[in-house]
């Protein structure tokens, strides 16, 4: 008997609860994922511009700001750490979309678990 308390079902409260976080931790992984979009496209158009400079002056002087100094290198240094980068974060883009995509998935099966409709307007 003591089992089937256990399995109970939880309260409107929780259920709430669980609601509210699927969707906080839905839109913190969208929003994290279009940061790093932007940060990845960010990082392409400055390869596509260096990449001209490459080929003419490899040893040309440019800027990069780390953790808030401005360091100078050359254009020959700077592209490889740029499109290494660019693909790690295209990489942890690709997995936290897939995290999302699982993570809708449990709480589209949570929605209809506890039948839980959109509200009509």
């Amino acid at each position: 008997m003591s089992s089937s308390k256990s399995k109970s079902q939880p309260s409107e409260q929780e259920i709430k609860q669980q609601f509210q976080q699927f969707q906080t931790e839905l839109q913190g992984m969208a929003s994290k994922i279009g940061e790093l979009e932007q940060d990845s496209d960010e990082h392409s158009l400055v390869l596509t511009t260096l990449n001209e400079v490459l080929t003419e002056e490899p040893d040309r002087k440019c800027f990069r700001l780390i953790g808030g100094v401005l360091v100078e290198r050359t254009v020959k240094d700077i592209v490889p750490t740029l499109q290494t980068n660019r693909d790690g974060m295209q990489k942890l883009i690709a997995q936290l979309a897939e995290q999302y995509r699982s993570k809708e998935k449990l709480f589209d099966s949570f929605k209809t678990e506890y039948n839980i409709r959109p509200a009509k307007a």
